[in-house]
């Protein structure tokens, strides 16, 4: 089976297993065709040797956290995320990947009406007791929430759709935080519903392209044409600078130019923060807060040290978890359609939480909050923090 990967990509992994402590299911497994050198293998296999899809072979890919992870770690900069968004593209489109169940429940996050609607059904639902503890969903959705409001068009604020639907505080919290730096804010609201991260994950390639092209068809004229776009969730920041790749144009490459996440795009302004925290004479959080860096942050945009520039003035103390990085096991829809493993992931993520002995876990991705929160670990938004400690004596 032709997985219309490309030749070099796929020959530059020797096979030399240094990605093997990196990736989060081969260290709960010990299955190498968990890891990332065992299924690359596999793609080789059905790809040059016409080896045949079982469920198995769909299994080891489904089961791929896309953590990437291993991709700092790899000698031969092997491509591996993008050989594996494709793997799944072509398992999808011939039908044998992501069924159409899963497909549907993708549609409505580019519609911001349904998503809202579904949401404020399912928050109804959470509360009273009906939605299975096993889908790992947040019990305080909120039912209601006002709308946010723009206050100039210095910087675009990517608000998404799950994280716009279930929390919309976070937005709030840097929006304050872009203003305390001198910046107005347009929320992107409904120019820009969805980025198509989870498509893309899923093996939907093709939407995923098309909320690519609405989103910069939106994002790319008149007020908007060359604003800054600042991004609070990992995981669509990173899908949104893959837009070159996505895409393969130069229009697209340029537009993901201008992405930054939250954190990335203030610490070139904290001085500025701080003389606003400082006139105020405010004091930092009085919190012990390990940072937890999502994966999509850490591995894919490489920008997890800018979380620490940034929350550093603002918080008593900065503590790290001494496990490089690894994985919690959210990996956006993974935790709902993979729980066993996900459970098995984040169990060793909580430890070394709990050896670091913080009061309170500083997460920039709403997957991996949420994911984490589900082990009773306490956490919050960066942007919140420092929102917190800017507001606490305004």
């Amino acid at each position: 089976m032709d997985l219309k990967l490309d030749d070099d990509d796929l020959n530059s992994c020797v096979q030399c297993g240094l990605c093997l402590p990196h990736c989060p299911t081969f260290r709960v497994t010990g299955d190498e065709t968990m890891s990332p050198r065992g299924r690359i293998q596999l793609m080789r296999e059905v790809h040059y040797n016409d080896a045949p899809v079982t469920a198995e072979v769909v299994d080891a890919f489904a089961t791929c956290v896309q953590c990437r992870g291993c991709e700092p770690a790899c000698p031969s900069s092997v491509p591996y995320g993008h050989l594996m968004e494709q793997t799944r593209e072509t398992l999808v489109d011939a039908g044998k990947m992501t069924p159409k169940w899963q497909q549907l429940a993708l549609k409505p996050l580019a519609n911001p009406r349904l998503l809202q609607a579904g949401s404020a059904a399912l928050a109804v639902a959470a509360k009273t007791g009906l939605v299975p503890k096993r889908l790992g969903l947040p019990t305080d959705l909120p039912v209601r929430q006002e709308p946010l409001e723009a206050s100039g068009t210095d910087v675009l604020m990517f608000t998404g759709c799950v994280m716009d639907a279930w929390q919309r505080d976070v937005h709030r919290a840097t929006q304050r935080v872009l203003e305390a730096a001198g910046f107005g804010v347009t929320p992107t609201s409904d120019l820009a519903p969805c980025c198509g991260a989870l498509q893309t994950h899923a093996g939907m390639t093709g939407d995923a392209r098309s909320l690519a092209e609405a989103m910069m068809a939106s994002l790319s004229q008149g007020q908007y044409a060359e604003a800054p776009i600042v991004v609070n969730s990992a995981g669509c920041g990173a899908a949104m600078k893959d837009y070159g790749h996505l895409l393969g144009t130069e229009e697209a490459a340029a537009f993901a130019r201008r992405v930054f996440d939250a954190s990335e795009f203030l610490a070139d302004h904290v001085d500025k923060l701080e003389a606003v925290f400082e006139s105020s004479g405010g004091a930092p959080v009085d919190l012990r807060v390990a940072v937890q860096d999502p994966c999509h942050l850490r591995h894919v945009q490489r920008v997890h040290e800018a979380t620490r520039v940034v929350l550093k003035p603002f918080v008593r103390e900065l503590v790290e978890l001494n496990d490089d990085g690894l994985c919690c096991g959210a990996g956006g829809a993974y935790s709902v359609l993979q729980p066993e493993l996900a459970g098995q992931i984040r169990d060793r993520k909580v430890e070394a939480i709990d050896l670091a002995a913080p009061d309170v876990v500083a997460s920039a991705n709403p997957g991996c909050s949420m994911h984490l929160a589900q082990a009773d670990v306490a956490t919050i938004h960066p942007m919140e923090l420092v929102d917190r400690a800017l507001t606490a004596n305004g």
